[in-house]
């Protein structure tokens, strides 16, 4: 029986929360939904208020997730240091205690759809990309941006392990976007000296 993208995650979490396991124990368990599972897992935290220091191996273990899913791999690798990795039980806890608010737009709105395309390995190469670029977004230095990335990385996630062609589309269209708000930051922050002088002139 085909189990939720978001009953999948509570069982991580759940199990997260009574006896920390690195990721490298999640995902040698997950197989090849581990890389989206645990991508999911990796960026959940991001959604809410976070304690510092976390950032770098959260966001480092996604990208390495992702590119390997970009050059089409089925089986997860991560380094030594990263592969290593608890989560903390103070920061399972808390997503837990949000994962309702996350898991409620899937549980409603989410089912197989398009699969043909959803489970095409070209498409699995193309999202793997898409989490890639997202994530490269998500640990750019802009200041209270970090959710914006984050829900579109959650897109292709939960679209993945659910196939579920329709929402991938929703997912790309979501990156596009957020491509262009970033964009529009980094175009503001390059002006903001000559738009300052502008202003107080």
């Amino acid at each position: 029986m085909h189990v939720k993208f978001s009953q999948e995650i509570k069982n991580l979490l759940e199990r997260l929360a009574d006896q920390p396991l690195s990721l490298a124990d999640l995902l040698s368990e997950t197989a090849e939904r581990g890389f989206s599972l645990v991508i999911g897992l990796l960026v959940l935290p991001f959604l809410f208020p976070m304690p510092p220091g976390f950032t770098t191996i959260l966001g480092s273990a996604c990208l390495l997730l992702s590119l390997q899913m970009m050059v089409g791999r089925r089986t997860p690798w991560l380094p030594r240091r990263v592969a290593d990795f608890k989560f903390p039980q103070v920061l399972t806890l808390q997503i837990l205690n949000n994962l309702k608010r996350v898991t409620r737009f899937t549980e409603r709105f989410v089912r197989p759809r398009l699969s043909g395309w959803a489970e095409s390995p070209h498409i699995w190469q193309i999202n793997g990309a898409c989490i890639a670029w997202l994530t490269l977004l998500l640990m750019s230095p802009i200041p209270m941006t970090n959710p914006v990335p984050t829900v579109g990385i959650l897109l292709f996630t939960v679209a993945t392990l659910e196939a579920d062609g329709l929402l991938m589309w929703v997912a790309y269209g979501f990156a596009a976007l957020t491509t262009g708000f970033f964009g529009l930051i980094g175009y503001l922050l390059w002006r903001s000296p000559e738009l300052i002088q502008q202003w107080i002139s």
